[in-house]
């Protein structure tokens, strides 16, 4: 009643009125047989909307309700920079450390690589799933936490000068993760559990480091395919950049702490929205593992994230005291868009006007010339030391194809002479390397959030 007559004098719709209005946004959720979606609402302390929709397993028919446990992606960075923000406050680190300091094992890039620019995705850290995917992993493979930190030790290069750029980082938060568990003595996630988790009351909420651990209630993930759905598996056993596992109310529970901080106090969470500073002086929206913005005039917090067929978005209206958190488990699902329009639900009246709808851009010429011409002198097998992978370069009727054992091959099209562009995702450009002779020496590649990598012919 109190919390009712409080909505009503803030403007602000009943629960009466509010629950009709978010089940019509999420109605394509609810069928028999297809994936669905979590949602939960905090407002000044108080859980005032909880509801599950569709199918957590398909196999099943077992639904989504409000306690589902979904994995939530990039979600889970915002509690390892809380991690680190409360070893700081025990004076243990300093967000300012090398993190070499903690770290030895990685590479002197002849640059300091502070915790904090792991936690801005400003530090030139390359991504961890685009790196190990041009080594030769699939995403459906099972991915330890040994085995990413392996494969950051040996590389060799930044993607750049560390504050030079933002550019989004896994692997930096991979790496994040274990400063926590070296610094504090126990595993990444013991620590929080017993730092963060406990004492805000998620109960059902845990990093998940072991592939082969049973959680029950757990919603799986989906891709669509033709009029149905395929699974689509996750086997991680790593975590920092992603792996929490959590239920929608829990998460709510955690944005509540932004206004009443039971969890590294008023100056934990305003640390944690400490946006970050570019060499040049550029602040960018980016903070320690939140984005700092606005919303149609309202001022928010917020992240998404996505692995495999799972999606999810925490949102917080610092001005408004309420967070809306939205999880799915199928791929197509957007919830940074329903979690939007559950805030219009609440705050309409409160708001500006609309985003514009996008401009189509124009028409882009045809990038080159589609592998046409001579592609004679680059077929070869290329190795790259960094990654301990290597891939073939064929030419086949006059075109050039790229070939790996476990990924197959693709062909590639020519953008210039000597670079070319490639049909998988984690390795877009390749450029061909010649020596002062014109002799072909190898090739770099990247595109995306991985630079530069080097292959040498063999």
């Amino acid at each position: 009643m109190m919390l009712t007559l409080w909505l009503t004098m803030a403007g602000v719709l009943s629960g009466a009125e509010v629950e009709p209005r978010i089940d019509a946004i999420l109605a394509g959720w609810t069928q028999a047989g297809k994936p669905g979606a979590s949602v939960a609402v905090v407002q000044q302390g108080k859980l005032i909307f909880s509801k599950g929709y569709g199918n957590a397993h398909l196999e099943y028919d077992l639904p989504v309700h409000a306690e589902t446990v979904f994995h939530v992606a990039s979600v889970s960075k915002q509690f390892t920079a809380m991690a680190l923000i409360l070893l700081e406050q025990q004076k243990k680190l300093s967000l300012e450390d090398d993190i070499r300091k903690y770290i030895t094992e990685l590479h002197d890039y002849g640059r300091k690589v502070t915790i904090r620019q792991l936690l801005n995705h400003t530090g030139g850290i390359r991504d961890q799933w685009q790196t190990l995917s041009m080594a030769g992993w699939r995403m459906d493979d099972v991915i330890t936490q040994q085995q990413i930190l392996r494969m950051m030790a040996r590389q060799r290069e930044l993607n750049f000068a560390p504050g030079a750029e933002h550019m989004y980082s896994n692997g930096g938060y991979t790496l994040a993760a274990e400063i926590v568990a070296r610094v504090s003595g126990v595993s990444f996630e013991d620590y929080c559990a017993a730092a963060i988790f406990r004492p805000l009351g998620m109960e059902r909420t845990h990093f998940h480091m072991d592939h082969r651990r049973i959680v029950r209630d757990r919603a799986y993930s989906y891709s669509p395919k033709g009029q149905g759905f395929d699974a689509s598996p996750l086997n991680y056993a790593n975590a920092g950049a992603t792996s929490l596992f959590t239920t929608a109310p829990d998460l709510a529970k955690w944005l509540d702490n932004f206004r009443e901080p039971k969890v590294g106090g008023r100056a934990g969470v305003t640390r944690l929205r400490e946006q970050a500073v570019l060499n040049d002086g550029r602040k960018i929206g980016y903070a320690l593992g939140v984005s700092v913005g606005e919303y149609r005039g309202l001022k928010t917090v917020s992240h998404g994230g996505a692995d495999a067929g799972y999606r999810s978005f925490v949102l917080w209206l610092p001005e408004q005291e309420t967070g809306i958190v939205v999880l799915g488990n199928l791929s197509t699902f957007a919830p940074a868009v329903v979690a939007q329009k559950i805030a219009e639900v609440y705050f309409e009246g409160r708001m500006g006007p609309g985003p514009k709808p996008a401009v189509p851009s124009a028409v882009r010429g045809r990038e080159g010339n589609g592998s046409a011409g001579d592609v004679d002198g680059y077929s070869g097998v290329f190795w790259s030391e960094e990654l301990e992978a290597q891939y073939t370069v064929r030419e086949k009727s006059g075109k050039l194809y790229l070939d790996h054992a476990k990924h197959g091959e693709v062909a590639m099209t020519r953008v210039d002479k000597d670079t070319f562009r490639s049909g998988y995702w984690f390795m877009q450009n390749v450029t061909f390397v010649r020596n002062g002779e014109g002799r072909l020496t190898g090739f770099r590649a990247g595109g995306g959030r991985v630079r530069g990598v080097e292959f040498v012919r063999r």
